[in-house]
């Protein structure tokens, strides 16, 4: 094989649960059938990592340094809630029914993949919760292990700091991942929080 085709498979091989062989038959579909969606998605990503950063506010995917979401006088600046990724924050805006601002970890805690306190972004984080307009934070990571880890460790340090913290009520499937839930669950389990 090229060089460049063995580039292009091992490139593929970096999206998640892309194996070698999925990899070798994407590189060859695209190649092979696809030259035009080739070429688009190699723009596509190369604008993408040119023009998105993290909100300066929020942390989540902005192509502005303060996201829409963070900017939009409508929201509740007095809430908060913590999600693991922009995929969570997609699906609970998705519920329509959270009307405060987000703050998203980029990850959780995870001590076996050497992800620690320090990779989420937790200093800024407690400087927004401490703002002094924020009034409760919601913690809506996700009910694994990692992701309780995670709300118990942000709702230590933040109940240290005298804010009122509260996390997603049950509705959610123990062991599940916001992105994966129907909307109506998250609605629920948003709508019936509980302290943590």
């Amino acid at each position: 094989m090229s060089k460049s085709l063995d580039f292009l498979t091992e490139a593929l091989r970096r999206l998640p649960g892309v194996g070698p062989k999925s990899a070798q038959r994407m590189a060859f579909h695209l190649l092979q059938h696809d030259r035009e969606g080739a070429a688009m998605l190699s723009r596509a990503l190369y604008q993408a990592v040119e023009a998105v950063h993290h909100c300066a506010m929020c942390n989540t995917f902005s192509e502005l340094e303060v996201c829409e979401l963070c900017s939009d006088p409508e929201r509740d600046h007095a809430l908060l809630c913590v999600v693991e990724t922009p995929a969570d924050q997609l699906m609970i805006e998705q519920t329509l029914t959270w009307k405060g601002l987000y703050f998203v970890l980029m990850g959780r805690l995870s001590p076996l993949d050497g992800i620690g306190p320090r990779d989420l972004h937790l200093e800024k984080l407690v400087n927004r919760a401490a703002d002094g307009i924020v009034s409760e934070v919601v913690l809506a990571t996700n009910f694994t292990n990692e992701g309780e880890a995670t709300a118990h460790y942000i709702s230590e340090m933040l109940k240290a700091r005298g804010l009122k913290v509260s996390r997603l009520a049950r509705g959610v499937p123990v062991g599940g991942e916001l992105e994966y839930v129907d909307a109506g669950t998250i609605a629920r389990a948003m709508l019936d929080r509980r302290s943590a």
